[in-house]
C-alpha cells in the first residue's frame, strides 16, 4: 500500500516547526542551485523566517540583476494588463515591493562588505563567497584588459615617437650634406684666393728684390 498524502498544515510544536524550516530551507536552497547548474537557469531564491530572518539563494549573476529582471518583466505585465496605478492599493503594492528589495540590497551591502555575518548559515556564506569571487574576477578581467589597451597605446605611441625621431634625423642629415655642398665651393674659391694672394706677394717681392739691382747698375754706368 502506498503512503497516504499528508495533510499540508501549520506544524503547532515551535521547536517541530523550526528544524522542519531549516531541513525544508535547506532542500530548498539545494533544489535552486541544482535547476541552476543543469538547466542553466538564473534563479533568485528570497525566503523569511517567521523572525523575519533572511534566505536567499543567487545564480551566477547577483541578486540585484535578478531583481532588476524581474521588475522590468513585471512592468512589461502591468503595461500590457493596464492597471489603475492611481488606487491606494496599487500604491501600497509598490511601495511593500521597493521597502522589501530596498531592505535586501541594503543587508547584500552589508555582507559584501563584511559585516553581519554572524546569522548566515555555511550555505549562505559559500553563496556570498561564490558571489564575491565572481565579481573579483569581473573586476580582474576588466583591470587587465584597460592594463593591456593602456599598455598597446604607449608602444603606439613609442613607435610614433620612433618614426617621428627618424624623419627628424633624415632631415637634419639632409641639411648637413646640403651645407657641407654648398661650403665645399667657397672653401675651393677662398683657396684659389688665397694662391692667387700669395702669388702676388711673391711677384711683388720679386720685382721689389729686383729693383735695387737696376739702380745699382745705373749708378755704376
Amino acid at each position: 500500500m502506498g503512503r497516504g498524502r499528508v495533510q499540508l498544515k501549520r506544524i503547532e510544536n515551535k521547536i517541530n516547526r523550526q528544524v522542519t524550516f531549516s531541513k525544508r530551507r535547506s532542500g530548498l536552497l539545494k533544489k535552486a542551485h541544482e535547476i541552476s547548474v543543469l538547466c542553466d537557469a538564473d534563479v533568485g531564491l528570497i525566503v523569511f523566517s517567521t523572525k523575519g530572518k533572511l534566505s536567499e539563494y543567487a545564480s551566477d549573476s547577483s541578486m540585484e540583476r535578478i531583481l532588476e529582471r524581474y521588475d522590468r518583466y513585471s512592468y512589461a505585465e502591468k503595461k500590457l494588463k493596464e492597471p489603475d496605478l492611481e488606487s491606494p492599493a496599487s500604491w501600497s503594492l509598490e511601495h511593500a515591493k521597493l521597502k522589501a528589495r530596498m531592505e535586501v540590497l541594503q543587508r547584500n551591502q552589508k555582507h559584501y562588505m563584511g559585516d553581519e555575518l554572524d546569522n548566515l548559515s555555511m550555505k549562505e556564506l559559500q553563496n556570498l563567497e561564490h558571489q564575491l569571487d565572481g565579481s573579483l574576477k569581473h573586476i580582474r578581467t576588466r583591470k587587465n584588459q584597460l592594463m593591456n589597451e593602456s599598455i598597446t597605446e604607449l608602444q603606439k605611441k613609442d613607435k610614433s615617437l620612433r618614426e617621428q625621431n627618424n624623419v627628424l634625423a633624415k632631415k637634419i642629415k639632409e641639411k648637413e650634406n646640403e651645407l657641407a655642398a654648398w661650403d665645399e665651393p667657397q672653401n675651393n674659391e677662398l683657396n684659389s684666393s688665397c694662391f692667387n694672394l700669395a702669388q702676388l706677394n711673391h711677384d711683388l717681392n720679386v720685382t721689389c728684390f729686383d729693383q735695387p739691382q737696376n739702380l745699382s747698375s745705373s749708378n755704376i754706368s
